[in-house]
């Protein structure tokens, strides 16, 4: 095991996405997990129920126990759900040199908003600047640029300019694009790279955003470039996708353990 990953995130009751998702993700890249969670959710693979907010007080204190006792090689956030929350987060983190890998968690899988939407200014204030990669979908980007994006032009358009508003580096995912071929982009101030890969046509990808961005707060945990952390993260994905197990009448989860082998386990 190599590399710590303190993750700030919501739990997924269904355990597909959310702070089970990231727990699973970084253990399968071989990294520690440790976790702060900002939100119970009940939910399943057809949609968000209800939503139980963490005391920010008790939020800040698992920042502090974990930082302060295990350390960390990088941080991944999650779903943050409101000003108050982005803000103690960001207050919490202050003086933390690990890189930082956002995930901007707007709108779960099945339709229910997880971030209000006064707390975008906040989000693109206070937790942008402290992003060493920010990881939004098409509609997130969209939200936190304030550009439509129709096209691969348009997110690197988007990508750009969120650039501008204070992250290092941002990877604008393009799985709600629509087309064959999937577009990821990667833009850094050195440039701007396309990561194209075939769409795997499937229901069952419940926790992808969260299982990519917590594979690439691993990769760089253990000392990973962030352009050879995405591309061992983007075929995690891939391959957990393809071996998902079914589960679920709705958006089903991926299979984490795709990197396991337990029958090498001696008996």
């Amino acid at each position: 095991m190599k590399g710590r990953v303190l993750i700030v995130a919501g739990s997924d009751s269904g355990g597909g996405a959310g702070i089970q998702a990231d727990i699973k993700s970084v253990t399968a890249m071989g990294a520690y997990a440790a976790t702060a969670i900002t939100a119970l959710t009940a939910q399943d693979t057809e949609g968000v129920r209800a939503v139980h907010p963490v005391p920010l007080d008790f939020l800040r204190l698992q920042i502090r126990m974990s930082l302060d006792d295990i350390g960390t090689d990088a941080i991944k956030t999650g779903m943050l759900a409101d000003s108050a929350t982005i803000d103690t987060v960001c207050n919490a983190l202050e003086g933390c040199t690990a890189p930082l890998v956002a995930d901007p968690v707007m709108v779960a899988k099945g339709g229910a908003r997880l971030l209000a939407p006064d707390a975008i200014e906040t989000m693109t204030r206070r937790l942008l600047p402290l992003a060493a990669v920010l990881t939004p979908n098409i509609p997130e980007a969209e939200a936190l640029s304030g550009l439509h994006i129709p096209d691969l032009d348009g997110m690197r358009r988007a990508a750009a300019t969120l650039l501008r508003k204070g992250a290092r580096a941002v990877l604008v995912k393009g799985g709600h694009m629509e087309g064959a071929t999937l577009h990821d982009v990667l833009a850094t101030a050195e440039g701007t790279e396309v990561f194209d890969s075939p769409r795997i046509e499937t229901r069952h990808t419940h926790g992808t955003g969260c299982t990519l961005a917590s594979a690439i707060a691993a990769g760089l945990a253990q000392g990973m470039t962030l352009r050879d952390a995405v591309l061992r993260a983007r075929a995690y994905v891939a391959a957990a996708i393809r071996n998902a197990p079914g589960y679920g009448k709705g958006h089903g989860p991926l299979d984490h353990a795709v990197t396991l082998d337990p029958s090498r386990l001696p008996t």
